[in-house]
């Protein structure tokens, strides 16, 4: 039975920290081979499994450390269907997939969580196409019917909500969010922006947060931002609006580089994680409401300790 499905602890004002660029880690410090970027294939095997435990870890000791809670996202981000498909796993490999990761999630809660350190469980979900460059741009229609099963599967589990991360349209953020709405799990949409500060769609991201709470009657818990630079979103950000006030989370990347520049890259861009940390306080005293704070590509323990260090007072 998921703890924390009817009352999120990250909506409470405490500050969460979550983990940072897990594929990136994977590839570029562990030296795993990911194909088509996936990371969820660890899950069929007890060594797999280990890398997974071990690279968690340390992030949630920091979290631990500063009495922060922690959002243990399962490395579900490409476990759904078209991407499954790519790698030879039907419907019924990830449902049992994305099962096995909300498992393993829960066993490290089990071990780690205190009153002080509340650790609340996260289905991943990416997107249906790329997460730099959509080809596609869903309907609401096409995008729920989509995610649907993946979201179904995390309803029987301990999670405790769905995030859909690096979200680059609005469509897709939509019938995501009633997906979830349907299968009675709290969601998170985080939008990814272009070095503009707009989606990869080129949609401003104070009209995407409203076109999608219009859509859904406000369906979605809160939003986030990953997968880029905080140097790319900030100057988009309008203090007292009420379409911030909707955002309390945010996963940047370690590199100020573009997404076209990060797809080109062959060496990992890990920028300065106590530079991070300092971006992230300045944001966090802008906006006191920014409470779940992590890393993504490039990313590791590292960063996301000195985020935590630099934000525990910032608001």
């Amino acid at each position: 039975m998921a703890t924390y499905r009817t009352r999120l602890p990250q909506l409470d004002g405490r500050l969460f920290l979550t983990d940072g660029g897990l594929e990136t880690y994977l590839c570029f410090q562990r030296g795993i081979d990911l194909p088509e970027f996936a990371s969820f294939p660890l899950l069929d095997d007890a060594t797999g499994r280990a890398e997974i435990t071990n690279y968690m870890t340390p992030f949630i000791l920091a979290a631990l450390a500063q009495q922060a809670g922690f959002i243990l996202e399962t490395p579900t981000w490409r476990a759904h269907a078209d991407w499954g498909a790519k790698l030879g796993y039907g419907r019924t490999d990830l449902a049992r997939v994305n099962a096995d990761a909300v498992a393993l999630m829960a066993d490290i809660r089990a071990r780690h969580e205190t009153p002080q350190s509340p650790m609340v469980i996260s289905g991943n979900i990416g997107p249906r196409g790329d997460g730099y460059n959509p080809s596609e741009l869903l309907t609401p229609d096409a995008a729920e019917a989509y995610h649907t099963a993946q979201i179904a599967t995390f309803a029987e589990t301990e999670a405790d909500l769905v995030t859909a991360m690096t979200i680059t349209h609005v469509g897709e953020a939509t019938g995501v969010a009633r997906a979830a709405e349907k299968a009675g799990l709290p969601v998170v949409i985080s939008f990814t922006t272009e070095t503009d500060g707009c989606l990869p769609e080129g949609r401003a991201l104070a009209d995407a947060i409203k076109a999608v709470d219009d859509a859904t009657g406000g369906a979605v818990a809160y939003y986030m931002i990953n997968c880029a630079h905080p140097t790319h979103f900030q100057d988009a950000l309008e203090q007292g609006a009420d379409w911030v006030a909707r955002i309390r989370g945010i996963r940047a990347n370690a590199s100020v580089k573009s997404h076209a520049e990060l797809d080109n890259s062959v060496e990992l861009d890990e920028g300065d994680p106590q530079e991070l940390g300092g971006q992230y306080r300045a944001l966090r005293a802008a906006f006191p409401h920014f409470t779940v704070l992590g890393g993504c590509c490039g990313t590791d323990h590292r960063h996301v300790a000195c985020i935590g260090h630099a934000c525990r007072d910032a608001a």
